[in-house]
């Protein structure tokens, strides 16, 4: 009896290979951005977190099926292949960009309440809230981008000390475009503020101008006043906006520089009040650390919160007495 001959296992052709690094890359994407940001993780929107978790589970998934031993055929089946190793590879970049910058000192110790102020987290806002002779004006504040909610607490703690209860949302996945619905959420929670400043850095300034234009007539708790941080808005709202402006800019700002501060004027209302802080950077607008794309500031990162928080409180205790 002659034993038929077995057929041999097919190699792993080059997009296998390629397909396999991709799904090592995974793994490596999710190890690494939970090393360096888990905290930031941890106490963010859960949408990155779900985010990531599906990456690492996709990833293992993909080193057993590249690992398998299989006769790849031609044809529609690797041009499926091969879009498929295409958008993974996508994906992974979008995982490691979105990555958020953690909160550092002195935001942590702000986070907790003490004799004056109460500070609660939820999935999506962190409340720092005063304990006693609450103001009916508050405060709303959208992050900047991919930048760690608690980033905010040291910076916005004084006006909660002053007796407005502020609100700082925790954007998915850490853009403010996600949050859009932040300023409605926050008059539901909290139906004893009658009216609000909405506030934000960076791209959360844009977006929180978005709010403030759309909102500004709300009948219940209308928007009395824009707070931008190192921000202007996208377009020209300087006749749509029917409520108070203030602008906080640096002039070592890398990003929100003050060549673009001066030409988002003509946009803004013409009360608008400016105060710009000589050497303030970009990222002294909150404690997240450095920032790509921004200056070295020539100020330290205490007297540039200090600045900026005075001048919010200035800001928002002249909307009170109004």
């Amino acid at each position: 009896m002659t034993d038929e001959p077995q057929a041999l296992p097919a190699r792993r052709d080059a997009l296998s290979w390629i397909g396999f690094a991709v799904a090592v890359g995974g793994v490596l994407v999710s190890a690494w951005a939970m090393a360096t940001a888990w905290e930031a993780i941890v106490h963010g929107n859960p949408a990155y977190a779900i985010l990531l978790a599906a990456t690492l589970v996709l990833s293992i998934a993909g080193i057993w099926w590249t690992l398998r031993r299989r006769v790849h055929r031609g044809g529609w089946r690797t041009a499926g292949r091969i879009v498929l190793v295409v958008l993974a590879a996508g994906w992974l970049a979008l995982t490691a960009w979105l990555r958020p910058y953690d909160a550092v000192e002195p935001a942590l110790a702000a986070m907790q309440s003490d004799a004056a102020v109460t500070v609660s987290e939820t999935a999506t806002e962190i409340v720092l809230q005063p304990r006693s002779d609450a103001s009916s004006v508050g405060v709303m504040f959208q992050p900047g981008a991919l930048v760690d909610a608690r980033a905010y607490a040291a910076v916005l703690r004084p006006l909660a000390e002053d007796g407005h209860t502020v609100v700082i949302a925790k954007q998915p996945f850490g853009i403010a475009f996600f949050a859009i619905g932040a300023l409605d959420s926050a008059r539901d929670q909290h139906p004893e503020i009658d009216r609000w400043v909405v506030g934000g850095h960076s791209l959360g300034g844009t977006v929180a101008a978005m709010e403030a234009t759309a909102d500004a007539a709300d009948g219940t708790a209308p928007v009395a006043g824009l707070m931008l941080y190192a921000s202007y808005p996208a377009n020209d709202i300087s006749s749509t906006l029917d409520a108070a402006v203030e602008s906080i800019s640096g002039t070592r700002d890398g990003l929100a520089t003050p060549e673009k501060i001066d030409a988002s004027r003509d946009d803004l209302p013409a009360d608008t009040e400016y105060t710009v802080i000589e050497g303030a950077s970009h990222a002294q607008f909150g404690d997240y650390g450095p920032q790509p794309g921004d200056n070295t500031p020539t100020i330290s990162h205490d007297d540039a919160r200090t600045q900026i928080s005075t001048a919010s409180r200035d800001f928002v205790d002249r909307l009170t007495t109004e």
